[in-house]
């Protein structure tokens, strides 16, 4: 067995090491003896959905995510077809807002890729510090680090990733952090995400595995104490 994951502009979206999340998943790969190939879009790129299993969407400032923005624009269909037939998506911060049908900075707004029922729209002051949510994905709460003056709004009939057991989560009011629509999560929480959470990168990798071989995968089970104990440390500093 083997994995393609695709790095979608990482020279623009990499805030707080979203670049971590990608090692995270190939070296469980590793770990597992199931190979591993990263592909890296920048702009101007072309990019094969069908040629990844995996697609990580990380963060950036609100300058880098207009830029990124046009770019996605000139695959928004083909995006939708790959989200639609259950591709595997992580989007995070920046790239999470980019999901929704648009992102409103003061007085400009910024069209998004409507791949999922939410909005963005900034409000004063930030939201920032630990967080930590419960999932009902996953027995182990998800911790993280939030930073972000954007508030995001999901739809009625779209699920939240979970529910903020501390922190802020997508608007600071609503008590739900992320989204989980079909195989993609979106999520505001950075740290890296996937190392404090190893049930997440398992879920993702169980996912796109099995969307690609067409068949149900369980992956080997790993030592995770480090990972749990780091979760644990997380969730202890919020």
């Amino acid at each position: 067995m083997n994995i393609t994951i695709g790095h979608l502009y990482p020279d623009l979206l990499n805030l707080y090491g979203d670049r971590g999340n990608i090692r995270c998943l190939t070296k469980r790969l590793e770990w597992r003896g199931i190979e591993s190939n990263v592909i890296e879009y920048k702009l101007n790129d072309k990019v094969d959905f069908n040629e990844c299993d995996i697609f990580l969407l990380g963060g950036g400032s609100d300058r880098e995510q207009k830029l990124v923005c046009r770019e996605l624009f000139k695959i928004k269909k083909d995006f939708k077809k790959y989200v639609e037939d259950m591709g595997v998506v992580i989007a995070i911060c920046g790239g999470y807002q980019l999901l929704g049908s648009y992102y409103k900075m003061n007085d400009e707004k910024v069209e998004g890729l409507e791949l999922v029922d939410l909005y963005t729209e900034q409000k004063e002051g930030r939201l920032i510090g630990n967080i930590t949510i419960k999932s009902d994905l996953f027995d182990t709460p998800i911790t993280g680090f939030e930073n972000h003056g954007g508030r995001t709004y999901i739809g009625k009939d779209v699920k939240a990733l979970g529910k903020v057991i501390t922190g802020y989560g997508n608007d600071g009011e609503s008590g739900y952090e992320g989204v989980a629509y079909k195989n993609i999560i979106g999520t505001y929480l950075h740290g890296p995400l996937l190392p404090k959470n190893p049930e997440v990168s398992d879920y993702l990798l169980t996912k796109a595995l099995s969307r690609k071989y067409g068949k149900d995968i369980t992956l080997d089970p790993l030592d995770d104490t480090a990972e749990k104990r780091a979760n644990a440390y997380s969730q202890k500093l919020v």
